[in-house]
């Protein structure tokens, strides 16, 4: 047993690099590949713009930032019918009080937002559904993405490139 536990250990931690002598530059850019994403419904594209700049705020571990890009998306979530209960849970980012409660409450929140985009109908590019095994204290959390390289959401830079692509969400 304790054979396969050190084999787990040791798998987890290649999967999820340490980030000693990596570039965390990156941390800062923002998801850019928008525009190769043509939804045929201005409020799911708006949305989905929302909740890009949401992820990408937690990336770089920006809290106030985090909590901005969080209003945004609770308005334009009220604005779809369906998604009333998810604008209360990304309201849950705005009223946080530290980055650690608005990274668990965007666990639920992509959750929700994941289901919406599976559905949504797009005619060009793709959403990368990714997953963090080691977030929530390794129950693992997922996010959504306009690319295949990983930045985390849940670690930002110490653990940047932690996580794996589970799905792609093609255009219809």
């Amino acid at each position: 047993m304790k054979k396969y536990l050190g084999i787990g250990i040791v798998l987890v931690l290649l999967a999820c690099n340490s980030t000693e002598n990596k570039d965390t530059s990156s941390a800062k850019k923002i998801d850019t590949n928008l525009t190769q994403l043509s939804f045929s419904d201005e409020k799911v594209s708006q949305i989905y713009t929302d909740y890009l700049r949401l992820k990408d705020a937690l990336v770089a571990t920006k809290f106030d930032e985090s909590k901005s890009a969080a209003k945004s998306l609770v308005s334009s979530l009220k604005g779809y019918a369906g998604c009333e209960n998810t604008a209360l849970t990304a309201g849950t980012i705005v009223t946080a009080k530290d980055i650690a409660t608005q990274r668990k409450a965007f666990t639920s929140l992509s959750a929700d937002v994941i289901a919406l985009f599976k559905h949504a109908a797009f005619s060009n590019g793709t959403i990368y559904v990714q997953h963090c095994p080691m977030a929530n204290n390794g129950n693992g959390g997922d996010w959504l993405s306009s690319e295949k390289k990983i930045q985390n959401p849940y670690y930002g830079s110490e653990m940047m490139e932690c996580g794996a692509v589970l799905e792609e969400i093609k255009a219809k």
